[in-house]
């Protein structure tokens, strides 16, 4: 699944993320596209506080595996 968020400012890629997370199955993972440069700091921060995997994060995508 690839969520495409460009354009959108903080808190709203990670409110949409938050949103997506739950149609994913544990191990599926899920493309955020995101150009706001507070999402750097968000998307890892969202994965620790919710103890989900940063798979990779290159330029505007952000990867995240679903682990529970």
């Amino acid at each position: 699944m690839t969520l495409d968020c460009r354009g959108m400012l903080c808190p709203l890629p990670v409110i949409k993320l938050a949103q997506a997370f739950p149609s994913l199955q544990i191990g599926d993972t899920i493309t955020l596209l995101a150009d706001d440069p507070a999402a750097a700091i968000d998307i890892p921060a969202w994965c620790r506080m919710r103890a989900q995997e940063l798979v990779s994060a290159t330029g505007d995508e952000y990867v995240v595996r679903r682990l529970s």
